[in-house]
C-alpha cells in the first residue's frame, strides 16, 4: 500500500516534550496545523487534506534512540496573582518549581511517520497536500525545539523505516507497550474549537468597582490513545507423558512442530468455535498454518517453537517444551489458542491412532526456560540452536560422497557460499521483522555448542536441503529481545536462536570517534570510573550512597584494603580501541556473591544507553557497546602464553637487590591470589615512576590454556597490568 512519509529533523539533538518519547503522532498532527493556519483559519486544501489524514490508520514511526538527559529546576510564576493580592511586585512569592528533563538523541538520525492508506486519486491529492504542509513546520514539542520536516509519498514505507537507523514503534492491539495520543476523526475541530477557547479565557463579570476576572480552562483536543509495540503472549508447554517429561529428538522438531500444529488446527475446527462461525475454518488455516495467507497475516500469525533444551553445558539437547507466540496483532483470542494446544495429545494426525507411549502438552508451571531465549531479557550476541533454512540462492554446493576428494571446494569458493548466506541472513532479518542493526554474521555448518546438531541433521523429513540449512551467529548493535526465528523455517522451528551470555560480568565499549592523540590510559580510565559512578548514581537517587562495588572506597571514604577484588576494574584496550567495565568475580574467577548480581543489575541498566564519553584531552568519545566472544577475543580467550599491554605495578616492593626478580615475584603471587596457576614468568623490562614504585613488562606461560581477562597488580582496576594473548 502507498504510505505518506512524514521525516522530521531538530535542530539539536534534544527533545523537551512532557514525558514522552517518541513524540506520538498527536504532536505531529498540532504542529503541522499550527505551521500551516494563517490567522484563525485553514485553506480549504488543507482543511480537507488534515480531515483526511485524521481519518487514518496510527502511524508506524522511526525514532532514533533515545535517552533522559541530566533535569533541572526552573521556577516560573504560578497562575494565582490573587493569592498575593494581585500585586505583581509580589509574584516571587507565588513561583513554582517546574522539573525540565529533555531526551537526548542523535540529531542526524531523522525521526519519521509512515502512514498508510487506500490509493485513490483523492488520497494522493491529499497526500501531496500534507507534503506541502510539512515544509510549514517549525518546532516540534516545546518552543525551544526547533525542527523543520518533509513529506513525501512512497509505494512501500517499511524499508526506509528500517533504513533510517532508528528505533521502530508499530501500532498494534496489544494489552502493553508505550501508549501514544494519534488523531481521529474530529481531532481538527477539537484543535478549532480549542484555539478559539483559549482566546476568551479570560471573562470579565460584574459592573463597576465590583467588577472581577473570572479564568475558564480551554478545553483539551480530542485525540485517542494508541498501543505501540505491545508484546506477544507467550504460552509455554511442557510434553510430558504419565507426569514425566517425554524428550522429543531435537533433529525432528520440524515434525514435532507439523504434528503440533496439525493437531491444534483439527481441534479447533472439531470444537463449538468453528461452528459458532464457519469462517473461522479459514481464519485457523491461515494465522496458524500459514494456508493461502497473506502478506499482511505474516506478522499476525501464530509462531510454533519447539524449545530445546539448554542453560548448561552438559543439558541434553531434546525437546521438552513447545512455546506458543502469540502476537498483539492475531485475530483469534488467545483464550481459544490456549485451549486448541492445552491437553493436546500428539497422536498421528492423519489416522488419528494414539500409541501408549504418546505424550501430551501440559501448560508449564515453570517457565524460567523462557530466559534461556531471550524472553524476557535481551542480548546482542545470538547464536542458533536449530539451523536456519536460508533461500536456495544461499545454498552450499553439494559434493558427491563418492567424489569428495575430486569435487572438493576450494577457498575461493568457500567464501562465496558464506558470503551469500552472509547476505541471506541480512534478508532473513529483514522478512522476520527484526529491524537492529548488525554489527557481524558468521555462519558455518558445525554447531556452536558440543551438545547440539550439525545443521544437516535436521534435513530428514522436510522439504529443505540440507545445503539451505546454516548454523548462525549474530551480533546486533544494540540488545535485541526474543524470542528469534529466522529464515524460510521459521514457522516450523528451524533458526531458532538464543542468546549468549557467556561475558556477563564484562562490558565493552568501542569508541569509534573522538579518540585524541593526548589519549592517556590512566587518565581514560578514571573518566570511564566517573562516568560510570555518575550514571549509577543518577538511577539510585541523588541521595542513595553508592556501594563499594562501584566506588572503590568504604562507607567512610577511605579506599577499599580488604586485599580482595570488591568493586569494579576499568581497561583501555588502545589497539582496539575499546573499553572494558570488569566486574569482581571475573578477576577473581569465582561465582557471584547475591549482592554483585543485585549491583549487576543496577549497572547493566545505567549501561543501556552509555554512548558518549567526556574524558578530557583525551577527547569527547563516541561509543558504542560491543559483545566480547569468549571464544575469540585476544583479551578474554584461553591462552597458554600472555603479554602484557599495559605496564604492571607491583602491589609490594619484595626487598632484593634485582628489580627484575622484585617484579617476578610479585607477579607470581599476584597470579596466586587471582586463582590462576604458576606461571613461567620472562620480565622483558623494568622500571620506575617517581611516588608511583616499580613497573614492568612480562610474558606469562601457563602449563594449560588460561582465560582472560588478565588484570594484575596494583593499578589492576584502573588497566594497569592488563595482559592479551600471545602467538
Amino acid at each position: 500500500m502507498p504510505a505518506l512519509l512524514i521525516s522530521v529533523r531538530f535542530h539539536d539533538g534534544r527533545y523537551h516534550g512532557s514525558g514522552e518519547w517518541p513524540p506520538s503522532p498527536a504532536r505531529l498532527f498540532q504542529a503541522l496545523v499550527a505551521g500551516t493556519a494563517c490567522g484563525e483559519g485553514l485553506s480549504e486544501d488543507a482543511l480537507l487534506a488534515f480531515k483526511w489524514l485524521e481519518s487514518l490508520d496510527a502511524p508506524a514511526i522511526a525514532a532514533p534512540p533515545a535517552f533522559a538527559g541530566q533535569g533541572f529546576k526552573t521556577f516560573v510564576p504560578n497562575n494565582d496573582l490573587d493569592a498575593v493580592g494581585g500585586d505583581p511586585v509580589r509574584i516571587g512569592e507565588i513561583r513554582a518549581g517546574k522539573v525540565i528533563r529533555p531526551h537526548t538523541f542523535d540529531a542526524a538520525v531523522p525521526l519519521l511517520y509512515a502512514w498508510t492508506f487506500e490509493p485513490s486519486a483523492d488520497a494522493e491529492r491529499h497526500a501531496r497536500a500534507i507534503c506541502g504542509i510539512a515544509d510549514n513546520l517549525y518546532q516540534l514539542g516545546r518552543g525551544v525545539d526547533m525542527a523543520w520536516a518533509t513529506g513525501k509519498v512512497f509505494d512501500e514505507a517499511d524499508a526506509r523505516l528500517r533504513a533510517s537507523g532508528g528505533v521502530q514503534w508499530r501500532p498494534n492491539q496489544g494489552s502493553g507497550g508505550a501508549e501514544l495520543s494519534c488523531p481521529r476523526p474530529g481531532s481538527l475541530a477539537s484543535l478549532t474549537e480549542r484555539f478559539k477557547a483559549m482566546r476568551r479565557r479570560f471573562r470579565t463579570i460584574g459592573a463597576g468597582k465590583k467588577t472581577s476576572q473570572l479564568f475558564a480552562q480551554a478545553p483539551k483536543p480530542d485525540f485517542r490513545q494508541v498501543r505501540y509495540n505491545s508484546p506477544s503472549v507467550f504460552l509455554l508447554f511442557e510434553i510430558r507423558n504419565s507426569g514425566s517429561f517425554a524428550p522429543q529428538l531435537l533433529e525432528r522438531v520440524v515434525a514435532l512442530t507439523e504434528k503440533v500444529r496439525d493437531l491444534a488446527v483439527k481441534r479447533l475446527k472439531a470444537s463449538a468455535w468453528r461452528r459458532d462461525d464457519p469462517k473461522r475454518e479459514t481464519q485457523a488455516d491461515r494465522i496458524i498454518i500459514g494456508r493461502d495467507s497473506h502478506e499482511a497475516d505474516k506478522a499476525r500469525r501464530i509462531r510454533i517453537a519447539p524449545l530445546p533444551s539448554i542453560g548448561h553445558a552438559q543439558t541434553e539437547r531434546s525437546i521438552r517444551r513447545v512455546l506458543v507466540a502469540v502476537p498483539p496483532d492475531c485475530p483469534m483470542a488467545t483464550g481459544d489458542i490456549a485451549w486448541a494446544f492445552s491437553g493436546l495429545v500428539l497422536a498421528d494426525p492423519e489416522t488419528g491412532e494414539v500409541p501408549d507411549d504418546t505424550a501430551e502438552l501440559v501448560a508449564a508451571s515453570d517457565d524460567t526456560m523462557l530466559t534461556h531465549y531471550g524472553i524476557e531479557g535481551a542480548a546482542r550476541l545470538w547464536r542458533t540452536v536449530t539451523p536456519a533454512a536460508l533461500p536456495e540462492r544461499a545454498a552450499r554446493r553439494r559434493i558427491d560422497p563418492r567424489r569428495a576428494r575430486k569435487e572438493a571446494k576450494g577457498g575461493a569458493e568457500r567464501l562465496r557460499e558464506h558470503a551469500a548466506a552472509e547476505w541471506a541472513v541480512q534478508q532473513a532479518l529483514r522478512h522476520a521483522g527484526i529491524g537492529a542493526s548488525v554489527e557481524t554474521i558468521r555462519v558455518q555448518r558445525e554447531p556452536f555448542e558440543g551438545k547440539d546438531l550439525r545443521a544437516e541433521a535436521f534435513a530428514k523429513g522436510t522439504h529443505f536441503t540440507k545445503e539451505r540449512l546454516w548454523h548462525v551467529a549474530i551480533t546486533f548493535d544494540e540488545p535485541v529481545p526474543g524470542p528469534l526465528l529466522i529464515g524460510d523455517g521459521r514457522y516450523l522451528g528451524l533458526g531458532l536462536m538464543a542468546p549468549v551470555r557467556r561475558t556477563d560480568g564484562v562490558f565493552a565499549f568501542t569508541i569509534t570517534n573522538g579518540l585524541t592523540e593526548l589519549a592517556e590510559p590512566l587518565g581514560l580510565t578514571r573518566a570511564l570510573r566517573r562516568a560510570v559512578m555518575a550514571r549509577v548514581q543518577e538511577s539510585m537517587g541523588a541521595h542513595a550512597t553508592l556501594p563499594a562495588f562501584f566506588t572503590g572506597h568504604a562507607a567512610d571514604g577511605a579506599p577499599s584494603r580488604s586485599g580482595r577484588h570488591e568493586h569494579l576494574a576499568f581497561a583501555f584496550d588502545a589497539p582496539r580501541k575499546r573499553l572494558l567495565i570488569v566486574a569482581p568475580h571475573i578477576l577473581e574467577r569465582r561465582g557471584t556473591l547475591p549482592s554483585e548480581r543485585e549491583h549487576l543489575r543496577a549497572l547493566e541498566e545505567a549501561l543501556e544507553d552509555f554512548r558518549e564519553l567526556r574524558a578530557g584531552t583525551a577527547g569527547k568519545l563516541a561509543l558504542v557497546p560491543s559483545a566480547p566472544d569468549l571464544s575469540d577475543d585476544p583479551l578474554l580467550a584461553p591462552s597458554q602464553t600472555w603479554e602484557s599491554l599495559t605496564p604492571y605495578r607491583v602491589t609490594r616492593h619484595a626487598k632484593l637487590n634485582d628489580a627484575t626478580a622484585a617484579v617476578e615475584v610479585d607477579l607470581l603471587a599476584e597470579c596466586q591470589r587471582a586463582g590462576l596457576p604458576r606461571p613461567q614468568v620472562e620480565i622483558a623490562e623494568t622500571f620506575t615512576k617517581p611516588g608511583a614504585g616499580l613497573f614492568g613488562l612480562a610474558k606469562l606461560r601457563f602449563h594449560c590454556a588460561a582465560a582472560g581477562p588478565m588484570l594484575l597488580g596494583r593499578d589492576r582496576h584502573f588497566g594497569g597490568g592488563l595482559f592479551v594473548t600471545a602467538t
